[in-house]
């Protein structure tokens, strides 16, 4: 979704949506989340002090009269009971997760923030005192090395070459895919990958000789001659001969999972940046130096975002031992 298919939101909700849109540079993904996680505020808001007819159904309560007086009514007890509403509670018993609660009281921060902040519209943010939904910590799913040996080595195919270096660089750099799949020929180094992250954020990450021999292999056999003008730069290519996208590097993924006798229902290209995170982490990479090579301005809410220098980051992806060079693919 973009702002333009937007069409019933009140003119401090779409301003709002076009700062992160714009400014902040976020993702249609995530404007359609707060746009969502808003609508659905007001809606409840509106139902909640009767200011429509009951009979009216939630998806089609208008939220266009919005303003900043209303905003400025909402108290902190409504926002308690809206972090656990759901539209669908109406007619069920079915609850909100944990997840989707955490969520929706960042996007309705957000959005106080904003307007105290960045417009000077409110004198208090009644966010302030807005707690976050408690969210029972779990480990992230990953791959042992055992397993990520056997996910390179299930590469096979006239694309064998290509999946691997992308597995090498999933599993080794910690990318997410939306990362991978946007990255061209110009932003690799000798040493390292120019990466652009979410909020378009520009970020160096580091790789070593295991990685290098990757990334090498498939240039050698990356042909661009048949890549539309727009795609000419993009560094992995798909069999469609265009950049490849994020569902084609999932499928491939899958395949390679069964492959190598894994499950491929619990796993996800972003299970390998969850092992690339856990497999530094377990060999010794300082918990600020993985800061910068996730592209995380924090790993939790309550660390200080810390910069490190450029030995530190060579260092951590020195300490991934999926990148040093012992798992060569096989040209047998």
């Amino acid at each position: 979704m973009n702002l333009d298919q937007i069409t019933d939101a009140p003119d401090i909700l779409m301003e709002f949506l076009e700062y992160h849109s714009t400014v902040r540079g976020h993702s249609d993904q995530t404007v359609a989340a707060y746009y969502l996680d808003l609508k659905i505020l007001f809606r409840y808001l509106k139902r909640r002090r009767k200011l429509v007819d009951p009979k009216t159904p939630f998806s089609e309560i208008d939220i266009s009269d919005i303003d900043l007086d209303f905003i400025k009514s909402i108290k902190i007890e409504e926002l308690y009971r809206y972090q656990s509403f759901s539209p669908e509670m109406i007619q069920s018993s079915s609850s909100l997760s944990a997840a989707s609660r955490c969520r929706r009281t960042s996007s309705v921060k957000s959005f106080f923030k904003y307007l105290t902040v960045k417009r000077h519209l409110l004198d208090y943010d009644v966010c302030q005192e807005l707690d976050m939904p408690k969210r029972q910590a779990s480990l992230p799913r990953y791959l042992e090395e055992s397993e990520c040996e056997a996910l390179l080595k299930a590469c096979d195919g006239p694309f064998a070459i290509r999946d691997y270096c992308i597995l090498m660089i999933l599993l080794s750099c910690g990318l997410r895919v939306s990362e991978l799949v946007s990255l061209n020929t110009t932003d690799i180094y000798e040493d390292h990958l120019r990466v652009i992250g979410k909020g378009n954020k520009e970020r160096v990450v580091f790789f070593a000789d295991g990685c290098r021999e990757a990334i090498d292999d498939y240039l050698m056999v990356r042909n661009p001659e048949k890549l539309p003008p727009d795609d000419q730069k993009a560094l992995f290519i798909s069999r469609e001969n265009r950049r490849i996208n994020v569902r084609s590097v999932q499928m491939m993924l899958d395949k390679k999972l069964k492959l190598a006798g894994l499950d491929a229902s619990r796993y996800s290209p972003h299970k390998l940046r969850h092992t690339a995170a856990t497999l530094m982490l377990k060999n010794g990479v300082d918990t600020r130096a993985l800061q910068e090579v996730l592209g995380h301005s924090n790993l939790n809410t309550t660390q200080i975002y810390t910069h490190l220098d450029n030995a530190a980051l060579r260092e951590a992806a020195k300490a991934n031992p999926i990148g040093r060079g012992s798992h060569k693919q096989s040209t047998d």
